[in-house]
């Protein structure tokens, strides 16, 4: 009898899980492996209207039970909280609570994911790339403390106390098409929307994230159900879509493309040659 498979998502706040990479999680969970979703922040720091908050003490309540609901869906086996508070985005007054993500050591964040891997004992683990995707301050944080909990976790002499070493066997960072960001960029002005200035706070820059690209090492490509479980997880999230303006041609058509598939860089083992794997499960063992 083959092992039950095990795959950690490192994200930073409810509805990374579902907005980014939930697709691939959906897929997997419903193929048999033991997804996890460990969130390091409750999204204390997000917006949403007023409706929205009826019924619950605080935006964090409001925020996590947008998360379960999403969790359920996907078919999770289950989700962690890493103790964290919303560091907002850059310059924001969230950035300075003392709870805030971003204000913890990347040792501590580090210890506590260690924690978590040596615990549940994932073949493979996936995080955000190394900008965060459009480089929130949190999305940053839990990257650089991803990395360096998934190397360490294998090692005795670092995070003793953190459980029996454990040394996940797979990396993975989860990514965007930058060719279709690309086209985006230049279609927006016709629909007259600033690239540079996206967001409730108009502090995205879309147009910068271009300069930025990674390598595609893995292409999932999701099955009819697994995209519909996707969107029903992202519709959980109530909060962060239907709050907003009616949706643009555009952003509609984007949310059409991406999901498509699933695209990921392999941090490690170190890639050679240029074939992508259509299973982050390849070659584990």
């Amino acid at each position: 009898m083959n092992k039950q498979k095990t795959l950690v998502f490192f994200g930073a706040h409810p509805d990374d899980e579902a907005f980014g990479a939930g697709g691939t999680l959906a897929q997997y969970a419903a193929a048999g492996v033991k997804v996890y979703y460990a969130c390091a922040t409750r999204g204390e720091a997000g917006e949403a209207a007023p409706e929205y908050l009826k019924g619950y003490a605080s935006m964090g309540d409001m925020r996590w039970a947008e998360l379960e609901c999403s969790a359920h869906t996907l078919g999770l086996a289950g989700v962690i909280h890493l103790g964290y508070r919303d560091s907002g985005m850059p310059c924001s007054k969230d950035n300075t609570h003392p709870e805030a993500l971003i204000t913890g050591l990347v040792d501590d964040v580090a210890g506590r994911m260690v924690k978590i891997i040596r615990n549940l004992r994932p073949e493979v683990v996936v995080t955000f790339d190394p900008i965060g995707g459009y480089r929130h301050p949190d999305h940053i944080a839990v990257h650089n403390a991803a990395v360096k909990a998934f190397h360490a976790a294998g090692d005795p002499t670092q995070y003793p106390d953190a459980g029996i070493p454990f040394q996940p066997q797979k990396l993975y960072f989860s990514i965007f098409s930058r060719r279709f960001l690309k086209i985006a960029v230049k279609l927006m002005p016709l629909f007259g929307q600033d690239p540079r200035h996206l967001g409730v706070n108009k502090d995205i820059d879309l147009a910068g994230l271009v300069e930025e690209d990674f390598p595609i090492n893995a292409v999932i490509h999701l099955t009819r159900q697994a995209k519909e479980i996707g969107a029903k997880a992202s519709a959980c999230y109530a909060s962060q879509l239907g709050g907003t303006p009616r949706r643009s041609f555009l952003f509609r058509l984007a949310e059409k493309i991406s999901r498509r598939n699933d695209l990921f860089m392999r941090a490690y083992p170190p890639v050679s040659g240029r074939k992508k794997e259509g299973d982050l499960f390849d070659g584990v063992v």
